[in-house]
């Protein structure tokens, strides 16, 4: 499954449409500008008759099919896969994949578990290289209120790569949700979330250098979180039970818990105030980062969480971790389990018409894709 924004990749090229592949910037150069792959090409002819032709592969356009599936989806075929195939077998076309998707070569690949992982990811990539099916999305709503302009980011993600992941607020909360997918995490699911209600007091620089302390700040705030949502129940519980009694005739109290309640709803309800002035940031020792680039001084950090598996999406969970927000183009997270550092820079390509018609038709685009994803 591909997900397309249009108009910008269906491209109107005189007598033909192209639809291009959107591709990040090689591992682990997020900062670096995306690059573009055609997919397949529609040769306008004259009666409204049409040819389609895919473009995948390293032997020129040859003979592909389209079909419209319902609205906002739509699907591409093959009909000549041997131009997919090189001369030296599933090794040369490894090879390539590698020098062109990575920017390298296996030789520069020492470490046995990396290239176990990039070959997964070979596999699982190019089993799709037949036939493809291609969903709409919208790009985030935004709100002044926003942390950030919401939009797509480039990623690191450890010996997976550069992936592409899309950033959206919801209230109290922000949402990472993977646009491109791995072996262990698929395109739909959402990777992150940023719990804006819970920012993170970080310790002076020398103090940030060590683990521990920085792990101690994060599974403090995890429990307090805890603790709130069960609070949370609780008091559900009792609205519920209160709403009960309400059917029965009403009590001049009821009017007063009525109003009391009001006002913590109103009360957790307040914006984040604006963040800081920035401060100084390094990584913890120990912490691994595809990418030793990263800004060092942040403006604010939030407690979050990640979503980790096992290869084949097996064993999900979500574990705690340190969203950090460096400037309006850049952010990162710490996983705490993993002890590893992905950072995230701003996708700066201008699409056009491909903004959210509403906000409940965005919430829903993103329940779909997430269970397609599942």
């Amino acid at each position: 499954m591909l997900w397309f924004l249009c108009p910008v990749p269906l491209q109107v090229d005189g007598l033909f449409i192209i639809g291009w592949m959107y591709l990040p910037p090689h591992d682990p150069h997020v900062d670096d500008p995306m690059r573009f792959k055609p997919l397949f090409r529609i040769h306008l002819m004259e009666r409204k008759c049409a040819t389609v032709e895919c473009m995948y592969g390293h032997k020129g356009p040859h003979n592909g099919h389209i079909q419209i599936v319902k609205k906002d989806e739509f699907s591409t075929k093959c009909n000549q896969t041997d131009h997919h195939r090189m001369s030296g077998g599933r090794q040369e076309e490894f090879r390539t994949w590698l020098r062109e998707e990575w920017g390298r070569t296996l030789e520069d690949i020492f470490h046995e578990h990396m290239q176990e992982l990039i070959l997964m990811k070979f596999i699982y990539t190019s089993q799709y290289d037949n036939c493809l099916t291609y969903r709409r999305i919208y790009l985030p709503p935004s709100s002044p209120d926003d942390l950030i302009q919401p939009g797509l980011f480039k990623g690191t993600y450890g010996s997976h790569g550069l992936e592409i992941v899309m950033l959206s607020f919801h209230g109290k909360k922000a949402k990472g949700t993977k646009i491109t997918g791995d072996p262990n995490i698929p395109a739909g699911q959402q990777t992150v979330e940023i719990d804006l209600a819970h920012p993170l007091q970080l310790p002076d620089i020398e103090n940030l250098r060590d683990f521990s302390e920085l792990s101690r700040i994060v599974l403090e705030v995890q429990e307090q979180v805890r603790r709130e949502e069960q609070e949370r129940e609780q008091r559900q519980e009792e609205e519920e039970h209160s709403h009960q009694a309400a059917s029965q005739p009403a009590s001049p109290l009821g009017g007063e818990g009525a109003e009391g309640e009001e006002t913590a709803a109103g009360a957790e309800g307040t914006t984040q105030d604006k963040a800081p002035a920035s401060q100084p940031f390094v990584l913890p020792i120990g912490v691994i980062s595809r990418n030793e680039d990263y800004p060092r001084s942040c403006r604010i950090c939030f407690y979050g969480t990640g979503l980790i598996a096992g290869h084949g999406f097996t064993s999900p969970e979500r574990t705690p971790g340190m969203f950090v927000l460096f400037d309006d183009d850049r952010f990162g997270f710490i996983w705490l389990e993993l002890k590893s550092f992905s950072l995230y820079s701003r996708i700066k390509v201008s699409f056009q018409n491909a903004q959210a018609p509403s906000r409940e038709a965005f919430d829903e685009m993103l329940k779909n894709i997430q269970s397609l994803a599942t």
